[in-house]
């Protein structure tokens, strides 16, 4: 290990509000909202929108409902450190371990997405080989700045998230004048099991809002910040996507939208000629950027770290480089593995787009899961601790419950056509939990042990 890599380090807390809002807005608006609408009104026509306006309002239920757990434990490791404490070592590893594993997989997707979507702008370069260079060439600028500094990058998806709501608040509003309410009849043309379908697809569109709860060890006032980023991103994203999906089905009838496009790019061709198409382009452009600068490699990379400190990854991977506090070597591992998922995209994309994204679906909705369970045993078990919060969570129970049913929705609606996938995702979660309780023994029952203990100092 190089000499400028120390495990004596831990991040500086340089993020405040405004960057902790850009990396969840950013994390949120990858750029499968901009196909994934498309699939939405094709599947429900326009009673897509509220369906997808559902979909937002169940992400902020569950971000709510962990809110006040991530500010009692502002940590990097977030899920896995929270769900260790309340549930034991071995749930806190796959509780981490999982959610790391989907932003990786979505690193791929996303690279794959972002190099098809570099291609719209160099029409003349025709090789198949030119997606891949272009994500890969991206993957390793974003892990570079990754690697100078939080403030750094936070700076950098701050300006990208601002341009990128600049250019969705602007379509939206000029876009008005332009919408025609005959294309929202039929309301529903495919009736509830249309609209029920488009729910999850909503939700896919809007995954990794929980991604800045690993700011909680960069934030410079967690307390006050991460409850004010997290909620305040949310209805940003809900709103904004929200009018312009209006807009959106406003100027193309239902039946005429494809998954072969973007349809904002269509409909900004509408409003703004060829030149709206090439911005809505960019800032599709920008949505993937913001997911893997932020998503994939900044909230990976803090959750591989944490738990490399705790023993339940190589020791190597917890190593802070002592001029920019970054985890350099987390950032290394991770850029290594959407490198490959992109490659091997290269060769087989449905494996990518299709297997693996419905595993990745698996694992957040698991790690979602885990994390909340182990909030709802904080805020029973540890009401003195709630006490001492400035932020706590209002109408509990209710959030908890809301969040939940919106995941058995997600889970219901993803796999009720595709069991085996689901079957899949349950061994290799089943071999992660056996992997982690041989290799590392004393975890697994020190995990145990602790978590016994606190049973019984509850009771």
């Amino acid at each position: 290990m190089s000499n400028n890599i120390q495990l004596d380090l831990v991040p500086k807390r340089t993020l405040k509000f405004w960057h902790i809002w850009a990396l969840g807005v950013g994390a949120v608006v990858g750029d499968g909202i901009f196909l994934l609408m498309g699939e939405g009104i094709a599947i429900a026509g326009p009673s897509s929108i509220v369906s997808y306006i559902i979909a937002g309002l169940s992400q902020l239920c569950l971000i709510i409902a962990l809110t006040e757990v991530a500010v009692a434990m502002p940590n990097a490791g977030a899920m896995s450190m929270w769900v260790e404490r309340m549930m034991g070592k071995s749930w806190g590893f796959l509780a981490g371990i999982t959610f790391g594993i989907g932003w990786i997989i979505a690193g791929g997707s996303v690279g794959l997405a972002l190099g098809k979507i570099t291609m719209w702008f160099f029409p003349s370069l025709t090789g198949s080989w030119w997606p891949t260079f272009f994500a890969i060439l991206f993957i390793t600028i974003f892990a570079f700045i990754n690697m100078l500094g939080a403030v750094i990058a936070a700076r950098l998806q701050l300006y990208l998230v601002l341009s990128l709501v600049g250019v969705m608040v602007i379509f939206a509003l000029i876009g008005l004048k332009d919408v025609d309410m005959v294309n929202f009849t039929p309301f529903m043309p495919f009736g509830f099991e249309g609209f029920f379908g488009a729910i999850p697809l909503g939700t896919y569109a809007y995954l990794g809002a929980l991604t800045l709860v690993t700011a909680g060890a960069e934030a410079i006032n967690p307390e006050r910040d991460l409850p004010r980023g997290l909620i305040w991103s949310s209805i940003t994203f809900i709103v904004i996507y929200s009018l312009a999906h209006f807009v959106l089905q406003g100027i193309i009838p239902w039946n005429e939208v494809t998954t072969d496009s973007s349809p904002f790019t269509v409909a900004a061709g509408h409003v703004f000629g060829i030149a709206g198409a090439f911005i809505m382009n960019a800032a599709a452009w920008v949505a993937a950027a913001t997911t893997i600068l932020m998503g994939t490699i900044y909230a990976t990379s803090r959750i591989f770290y944490q738990q490399a400190r705790e023993g339940m990854l190589p020791k190597f991977l917890g190593a802070i480089n002592p001029k920019t506090y970054t985890p350099v070597n987390a950032i290394i591992v991770i850029w290594a593995a959407t490198v490959l998922l992109v490659l091997i995209g290269q060769f087989n994309p449905d494996f990518i787009y299709i297997e693996l994204t419905n595993q990745l679906v698996i694992a957040w909705l698991f790690s979602w899961s885990l994390a909340l369970i182990a909030a709802v045993l904080f805020r029973i078990k540890h009401k003195d601790e709630i006490e001492k919060l400035k932020w706590k969570q209002p109408l509990f129970p209710l959030f908890p419950i809301l969040g939940s049913i919106g995941m058995v929705v997600v889970l219901y609606g993803t796999f009720i056509n595709s069991l085996m996938t689901l079957v899949r995702g349950g061994i290799w979660l089943t071999i992660l939990f056996v992997l982690f309780a041989i290799f590392n023994k004393s975890a697994f029952k020190k995990g145990a042990n602790e978590a016994k203990a606190g049973e019984i100092k509850n009771d």
